[in-house]
C-alpha cells in the first residue's frame, strides 16, 4: 500500500471543494488547485460547458490563473493537485508549464495520459518530467463522477 502524505489529502480536498462548484453549475465534477509553497495560487474546475469552451477543463483554469498569479508561464516549484488524471490536452499543458509535481486522485480509463493510456507525464523524449502521485482520496473523487452520470442518466 502507497504511503499518503498528509499534506496530499489536505489539497485534494480543496481539489474536490473546485470538483463540486463544477457539479453545482451542471459541470462533469473535475476540480484543481494548484500549490506554491504553502499557497493555492491557481484553482480550476471544468467550465466547458458553461463556456462553451473545450479547453475549459480544471486543470487548464488553474494553470492560467497560477500563471497569471506568478505573471509566468514556467510552474516550476508548485504541485498541481486534480481530481481526476489529466487527459491529453491537459498532461501537455502541465509539461510545457514545467510544473513540478502533479497530484491526482482517480484514473480516467478513457482519456487518462498520467499512465493509464499512456504516460505524457513522465514521457522521457520532452524536454521536462513532472514528477506523479495517483491514487489520492481514489474513493472520494471516483464517487463524485459515479454519482454525477448517474444522476445525468436518470434525466435522460
Amino acid at each position: 500500500m502507497m504511503f499518503v502524505r498528509e499534506e496530499d489529502q489536505r489539497w485534494m480536498q480543496e481539489a474536490i471543494e473546485e470538483a463540486r462548484k463544477a457539479e453545482a453549475i451542471g459541470e462533469v465534477p473535475i476540480g484543481a488547485v494548484i500549490v506554491k509553497d504553502g499557497v493555492v495560487i491557481g484553482r480550476g474546475h471544468n467550465l466547458r460547458e458553461t463556456t462553451a469552451d473545450p479547453t475549459a477543463h480544471a486543470e487548464m483554469v488553474a494553470i492560467r490563473e497560477a500563471s497569471t498569479h506568478l505573471g509566468a508561464w514556467r510552474l516550476m516549484g508548485c504541485t498541481l493537485y486534480v481530481t481526476l488524471e489529466p487527459c491529453p490536452m491537459c498532461a501537455g499543458a502541465l509539461v510545457q508549464s514545467r510544473i513540478h509535481k502533479v497530484v491526482y486522485g482517480t484514473t480516467d480509463p478513457k482519456a487518462g495520459c498520467a499512465g493509464t493510456l499512456m504516460n505524457l507525464l513522465q514521457e522521457p523524449r520532452f524536454n521536462h518530467e513532472t514528477e506523479m502521485v495517483s491514487g489520492v482520496l481514489q474513493e472520494e473523487c471516483a464517487a463524485l463522477l459515479t454519482n454525477f452520470f448517474r444522476k445525468l442518466r436518470r434525466r435522460i
